[in-house]
């Protein structure tokens, strides 16, 4: 049973905040989204979660209060609660994908998006990125529809939106990866990521 209210902490932006938002959306379970300032971040989220970063989906009901803190956490809940089949799905092969995209691809991603930050080269970054895994994503997609197979598994619900914040960076960032670049696109058209991405105002306690 759902509890009695649900409120998700997110950041419209974030990678992370963005595929809870999208495993609930396709899980049809309803949040309030409070959309939060990364510099003045609200007491109430700090109050349950001191870690600081989105998303967090807090469950109350009159006896209790449970905090998933992790997006990937989030996905799971909310798409076991609904028993979709992206959890019967190449679960084990997409938690590999998403945990080497958790971790290197991020970092490539975080070095690629602010250079600046880490006095590192823009397009060496870019290259490193294309070998270890733009390559790699753009080689599956030219086989199938998705990232394992012709089915659509949790490891591309959870790692679009880190591709598309690459795909941000730069106009030409996906030019070399047509398949990518496609089912990318897929996603950014679809209805659920339209709902997903509404403007809410700031949300201050």
């Amino acid at each position: 049973m759902l509890a009695s209210q649900l409120i998700l902490y997110s950041y419209r932006r974030c990678p992370y905040a963005m595929r809870a938002r999208m495993a609930l959306d396709r899980s049809g379970i309803v949040v309030e989204i409070r959309e939060i300032s990364l510099r003045e971040k609200p007491s109430s989220m700090l109050e349950v979660s001191p870690k600081g970063t989105v998303p967090v989906l807090l469950m109350k009901d009159s006896d209790s209060v449970q905090v998933i803190e992790e997006s990937l956490e989030i996905m799971l809940w909310a798409l076991k609660l609904k028993q979709d089949n992206l959890l019967a799905t190449s679960l084990d092969d997409s938690l590999q994908w998403i945990e080497r995209n958790d971790t290197r691809f991020k970092y490539l991603l975080d070095r690629f998006k602010y250079p600046e930050r880490y006095e590192v080269d823009q397009v060496e970054i870019a290259k490193l990125a294309g070998e270890e895994f733009l390559d790699i994503y753009e080689s599956g997609l030219s086989q199938h529809s998705y990232l394992l197979s012709d089915q659509e598994t949790l490891a591309d619900l959870a790692i679009f939106p880190f591709v598309r914040q690459y795909a941000k960076v730069r106009d030409d960032a996906l030019e070399s990866y047509p398949h990518l670049k496609a089912w990318l696109a897929k996603y950014q058209n679809s209805d659920a990521f339209k709902r997903i991405m509404r403007k809410y105002p700031t949300w201050t306690d």
